[in-house]
């Protein structure tokens, strides 16, 4: 045995277990794994006898009414990259989309071999073997956390019951199947949750209670994405842009703090520009005519292509030819296609969300959520179990001096009426400070600049503009780094134009979809950590109130 898998901090490391789970997929490994296991954060169920089909998308529905408008916006974003120059000062030319549509509808594919069968006769089905269940298999497929949120709704197992078993069930088969841990010793390891800057805290309380009361583990402690990403970056301070597959988030961090007014979450990332690429390739006769964007094998072939293909290179010009396999009816099929500007055009999507009118136009933007507006009972520092406290006994004192005949002004509940009225009028500006006009989110490049400007001091803006860190597996596009920068650097309040903009989107080599969990394994071994961890009794005795106490973020 080497000396150091025998050393004390590496034999702790093993024993704790990380835990980032996101819309698409999970990450999850000891804490001494160089890399996380990764699957899609999905399963399967088998249909009871006369029960119905449901089934989660993963890719967001097209509206077919926005269809022209799309097109029209198509265009103008075309012009946009067709006026800048190559990286030698050379014009852009590009080739005319109806040339590329006569290649693309002259390509036939070619038989490489056959298909494999898999007759699936399990009851559930876990992570990447859900891409083996087939449209007419008696299946219903559930993805439980959408948008960066428990995926809650009123269709069937839309409940916070079934959506706590599905993270109970996916999370235990990793452990079990895939890391070979003993279930029944799991109170010997700890848990590291991964969480999102913008949280509910009574969906914190129920993971929390999966941790510990459900799965059983010894002892655990939840951790914001972004601060954990800043761990994993090796990074004291940055704004950290974090685009996932169904959402971007946004906030400023510094020295571990995620500052709560920096906080925005928009409701579009990785999927919605796999949706809008596909849009650009029907429109260039994409030669797999049976792509289906609602089953799961084509959405992930989607998604490969995606990765293949896009780019915001603009030293790029012309068509290419791509390949890419797909498996259909019995034979496995290859198909070559020609793609042009497209690949330029659905990455930018980020910034120009007009383009994302094809999955749905009003998209709302997230802000730090007030904690008056998240009451619990169990709570007794609670914002709102303290102002009902206060207010009774302000009108319980009242009572008692009008009885022995004195009059009193009432300052105290007028006072605490006007701070709710400013809250409320705060989180209404806050929503509206990130949509446009028509209902449209901004772009990518003028929220990173709002959360900035939101940050309490001069002196931390200024840290701010010089180290924004990308991460998460939505924008992983050779060249958009440079992008955000450029878009960034037009749009910059005057006051600000002389400071440097540092784009960070890879760290030490590290994938950036990594850097968040890499981030909360390194927390978990810092000298610090024995402060954070809530163990069984803990939470058993004191719930809620001791994550308030322990939390590592303010709550």
């Amino acid at each position: 045995m080497s000396s150091q898998s025998s050393c004390p901090e590496h034999l702790q490391a093993q024993m704790i277990i990380i835990i980032h789970p996101g819309s698409l997929n999970l990450r999850i490994g000891r804490a001494s794994d160089f890399n996380p296991i990764r699957i899609i954060h999905a399963i399967g169920r088998k249909i009871r006898p006369n029960g119905h089909q449901y089934r989660d998308r993963i890719l967001p529905q097209v509206s077919k009414e926005s269809l022209a408008e799309f097109e029209e916006h198509r265009l103008q974003v075309s012009h946009i990259i067709q006026s800048c120059s190559q990286s030698d000062g050379r014009r852009r030319y590009a080739t005319p989309p109806q040339q590329i549509a006569a290649f693309n509808r002259r390509s036939t594919p070619d038989i490489i071999g056959k298909a494999e069968t898999n007759t699936l006769r399990k009851e559930t089905i876990i992570g990447d073997e859900i891409m083996n269940i087939n449209v007419n298999d008696p299946y219903n497929i559930h993805f439980p956390i959408k948008r960066g949120e428990l995926n809650l709704h009123s269709e069937l197992g839309g409940s916070l019951t079934s959506v706590m078993t599905d993270l109970q069930d996916i999370w235990e088969h990793v452990l079990k199947a895939k890391m070979g841990i003993d279930l029944s010793i799991l109170n010997q390891y700890k848990a590291v949750l991964v969480i999102p800057d913008i949280y509910n805290r009574s969906h914190l309380k129920e993971l929390t209670s999966l941790l510990l009361n459900r799965m059983g583990f010894g002892s655990c402690f939840l951790v914001q994405d972004h601060v954990s990403a800043t761990f994993g970056a090796g990074l004291g301070h940055a704004c950290v842009v974090d685009v996932g597959d169904q959402k971007t988030s946004i906030s400023c961090v510094e020295d571990g703090i995620s500052q709560p007014n920096t906080r925005v979450r928009l409701e579009y990332g990785g999927a919605d520009v796999t949706q809008v690429l596909h849009c650009l390739l029907e429109k260039c006769s994409f030669p797999y005519k049976e792509c289906n964007d609602s089953t799961l094998k084509d959405v992930f072939l989607l998604k490969q292509l995606k990765e293949k293909c896009c780019h915001v290179n603009l030293d790029i010009c012309g068509s290419q030819e791509k390949t890419f396999e797909v498996c259909h009816g019995e034979n496995k099929l290859k198909y070559t296609i020609q793609v042009g500007d497209e690949c330029i055009v659905a990455p930018l999507s980020l910034f120009h969300t007009e383009l994302l009118t094809i999955t749905g136009k009003s998209k709302a933007a997230k802000v730090q959520i007030s904690a008056s507006h998240q009451p619990d009972s169990e709570d007794c520092f609670d914002a709102e179990y303290i102002r009902e406290t206060s207010r009774r006994n302000a009108r319980e004192q009242l009572d008692q001096i009008q009885g022995d005949g004195v009059i009193v002004q009432q300052d105290n509940q007028e006072e605490e009426l006007v701070v709710d009225s400013f809250e409320n009028e705060r989180d209404s500006k806050n929503d509206k400070d990130f949509v446009l006009p028509n209902g449209q989110v901004i772009g990518i490049d003028q929220a990173v600049l709002l959360s900035i400007e939101r940050c309490p001091n001069e002196e931390m803006k200024k840290k701010m503009y010089g180290c924004v860190l990308v991460v998460g597996g939505g924008m992983k596009f050779a060249g958009i780094g440079k992008w955000l920068q450029n878009k960034m650097a037009l749009n910059v309040a005057y006051s600000h134009r002389s400071e440097h903009l540092d784009i960070v989107t890879s760290t030490k080599d590290m994938d950036p979809a990594m850097t968040a969990w890499k981030g909360a394994a390194i927390m978990s071994c810092l000298e610090s950590a024995p402060e954070l961890w809530i163990n069984q009794h803990e939470w058993q005795k004191y719930g809620l109130r001791i994550l308030r106490e322990k939390a590592p973020f303010m709550w």
